[in-house]
């Protein structure tokens, strides 16, 4: 975690570059601190936020005056802050004391509705840091009517409200001050002299927060975590100590591993790739995955297994040529220091955390550092593992074959297009979030965005989803068309997965593209690329599929248009 100081000290650095996200900050009290802050971290995660600090204590007049500067400003992002200090003294004022939760979570959905009407933006508000005032004791537990029992009901009612709507985030302070102690997070001197709420030593962490927030959303999150195995993944040298000898299980020091599988399994339940990367005989480093009975991870919550002798930089580069993810997409734990070194040296953008030296130390370190925030969660994301174990037995099919052709056919791919609906609205809206290679303008939408595009006479969207032999790839593909004119139709998103490359996939989809769009009577597509750091993966992509450039657009008649040829079917 950076310091204040560290985080100033990034204001100071040029932005230029950088993507900018207009930001908004409402608070109850002074925050001044928090916005440095938060710009500060914003640098680190490569965003140039153009904050609009409101004034002091101004929430309400911000959010439900049409005139207000809050709209002025036009901010992507709205945060509003709002402290348990405050919460107290209304909790203390207030008549009503067995409804004073229920008020409050009234009061913030009006907030955010009134948000929601006026702005397309993204809503962060913050659970509400404990403080047990003693009136009652330990008996506060057992009565509705004192601030202990209304304080965690109103922190369970916010996060039903923000489960309810989509645009509605929180930041999770209560958690982050449980961890520091509450002695830690607050400064009675500056409470009493400023209104300030927060020590100064944790402000850098509450920006922290909120910043990874906004950056999730604006599409920056890791996917895939690499392992190590030996002292890593269990305790001691598989190839030394053999199966009998490894610490894992509930015994002694085996209780630390262990526990980290379990934290391990949990991402990848939630759709984080686990990968190994290992230097070790690969028949010896599998075996524990196979056969060890107090191993938590099997093989089969492995996407990618490298197990051999080559260095680790270049087995690493490989997974991530297979996964075909960016580095900053990527976690590797090592406990040699020497091995995160060189791989921190020769992969920059990868992230590596500095683990323990203690193992019993692991998971609390690794979770202290939310290495895995996200913005959203489908089903679908639990079976990315699967998913990329059966590419790995494409890729071997494909290596089989001398030609091209052959390959794409024997894989009897199917593709099934529908527009958007309440059924993939929640997917699409993550493909458009989360897609940064594949993606020609990286325009970011959310669940309700996509819900009123799916009903607006302006724009054709569709979906694609695609299966083979192997299995079903899922969505991957996402196309949003707006209407220019009568004869005149814009691509406003093309967005694909990397999974399904050079399979075909832009060609049917353009082919799709110039039948909805003959079908609806326009004569001519319009194309636009915007690009970014992570999408020049597509910036010949108009040009390979024959459009024209017209000055800095690119354009296909439709008219003229010959379907290009491929292998893939179109689901009734």
């Amino acid at each position: 975690m950076l310091s204040f100081l560290d985080l100033k000290k990034n204001n100071k650095k040029s932005r230029e570059g950088l993507k900018q996200i207009k930001v908004a900050l409402l608070a109850d009290s002074a925050s001044q601190f928090i916005n440095q802050a938060v710009s500060g971290y914003g640098f680190e995660f490569g965003l140039n936020l153009d904050i609009y600090e409101a004034d002091y204590n101004q929430i309400e007049r911000q959010v439900f005056d049409p005139s207000s500067e809050l709209y002025e400003a036009g901010p992507a992002y709205v945060i509003i802050l709002r402290s348990t200090e405050h919460l107290l003294k209304d909790f203390y004022k207030s008549q009503d004391r067995a409804g004073f939760a229920d008020h409050i979570i009234a009061q913030t959905e009006a907030l955010y509705q009134q948000l929601s009407a006026r702005l397309s933006a993204r809503v962060i508000i913050n659970t509400y840091i404990e403080i047990d005032d003693k009136v009652f004791g330990n008996y506060a537990n057992k009565t509705h009517v004192s601030f202990t029992y209304q304080l965690r009901k109103i922190n369970l009612g916010l996060m039903d409200l923000a489960r309810q709507n989509k645009n509605l985030f929180i930041a999770d302070l209560a958690s982050l001050a449980a961890h520091r102690g509450y002695e830690h997070v607050f400064d009675t001197k500056m409470y009493i002299s400023a209104d300030m709420v927060f020590n100064i030593d944790f402000v850098p962490t509450v920006a922290h927060a909120l910043t990874q927030i906004i950056s999730a959303i604006a599409g920056s999150f890791k996917k895939c975590l690499v392992l190590d195995l030996d002292n890593t993944t269990w305790g001691g040298i598989i190839g030394d100590d053999g199966m009998e000898g490894i610490q894992i299980g509930y015994l002694g020091m085996g209780k630390a591993f262990t526990e980290l599988q379990l934290w391990c399994k949990e991402l990848k339940r939630r759709g984080i790739i686990l990968a190994v990367c290992s230097k070790n005989t690969e028949a010896i480093a599998i075996e524990p995955f196979n056969s060890h009975p107090d191993m938590v991870l099997k093989i089969d919550d492995i996407a990618i297994f490298v197990a051999n002798w080559e260095n680790k930089v270049d087995n690493i580069r490989h997974i991530q040529q297979v996964l075909n993810i960016g580095f900053d997409s990527m976690v590797f734990l090592d406990d040699n220091p020497f091995e995160r070194e060189m791989v921190k040296s020769g992969i920059p953008d990868i992230t590596v955390p500095e683990l323990p030296e203690d193992p019993a130390e692991y998971v609390q370190y690794l979770r202290t550092l939310n290495l895995f925030e996200t913005a959203s969660y489908t089903e679908e994301d639990a079976q990315r593992t699967q998913q990329y174990q059966q590419e790995a037995k494409r890729t071997q099919l494909q290596n089989s074959f001398t030609s091209e052709q052959d390959f794409l056919q024997s894989l009897q791919m199917l593709a099934d297009v529908k527009s958007f609906d309440k059924f993939n609205t929640p997917r699409v809206s993550q493909l458009t979030q989360r897609s940064n290679q594949f993606n020609l303008r990286t325009v970011r939408y959310t669940e309700d965005d996509i819900a009123q595009l799916a009903t607006s006479g302006d724009f054709i969207t569709l979906s694609f989803n695609l299966g083979d032999k192997f299995g079903d790839h899922g969505l991957i593909a996402v196309v949003i068309l707006k209407a220019l004119s009568a004869q005149e139709l814009f691509v406003d998103s093309w967005i694909m997965s990397c999974r399904v490359l050079k399979r075909g996939m832009e060609q049917f989809t353009l082919n799709t593209i110039v039948a909805a769009a003959s079908a609806s009577g326009f004569k001519k597509i319009v194309g636009e690329y915007l690009p970014t750091k992570k999408n020049a993966l597509v910036k010949d992509h108009y040009l390979n599929l024959g459009f024209t450039p017209v000055n800095d657009r690119w354009e296909l008649d439709v008219t003229a248009y010959q379907p290009k040829e491929v292998y893939i079917t179109q689901k009734d």
